[in-house]
């Protein structure tokens, strides 16, 4: 019979304070978890999402972020979401923050490492996030979007079979299928 370690669960704020120098790690339900890198591709679609929303969110008062950005998600759970959009954020009191916890918009690339902790897990943690307005899984094997948006009843979610823009409702901006799977 297996035996649960005995140790004490971190806070959010604990966790922050941890250096892990070149490892990535979230904090799970106060549990440290350490993160393996992306592969090429995932780099590639995390990095056309942030160029596509940079120069269109410039002077909106929204910004994207990478994943080097954590979400603070609950008391005991801090994520890294791929890229992240943060309203009001852009003043130098922020500066050395690691981490906010009213992310507007969240997009996590799926890898099938991840895959099963990003669709369940942190879409739950999201949701529970006031601040959020949309949340978007991006496959790059099928190149998909998987997208849930809150509305005044909930939380409605979309899973095109063609390959689609996205066009979140917080964002007067679209962001073409051709952008965010781009190879060049």
């Amino acid at each position: 019979m297996a035996t649960q370690p005995d140790y004490p669960l971190l806070s959010a704020e604990e966790f922050l304070e941890i250096d892990f120098g070149d490892r990535k790690a979230e904090l799970d339900n106060g549990v440290i978890r350490l993160m393996a890198g992306g592969t090429a591709r995932h780099s590639e679609v995390q990095t056309n999402i942030i160029i596509a929303l940079a120069s269109r969110l410039r002077g909106t008062g929204c910004k994207p972020y990478n994943s080097d950005m954590a979400a603070r998600t609950r008391d005991r759970s801090v994520r890294y979401p791929d890229v992240t959009v943060y309203c009001d954020r852009n003043n130098s009191s922020n500066d050395g923050l690691k981490a906010f916890d009213d992310p507007r918009i969240v997009f996590e690339v799926l890898s099938a490492g991840t895959a099963r902790t990003d669709l369940r897990v942190k879409l739950e943690e999201y949701k529970e996030l006031p601040s959020i307005d949309t949340i978007v899984f991006v496959d790059i094997v099928t190149e998909r979007l998987r997208v849930v948006q809150r509305t005044s009843d909930g939380w409605a979610e979309s899973l095109p079979r063609e390959p689609s823009s996205l066009s979140p409702p917080l964002l007067d901006l679209t962001l073409s299928h051709d952008e965010i799977f781009s190879r060049e």
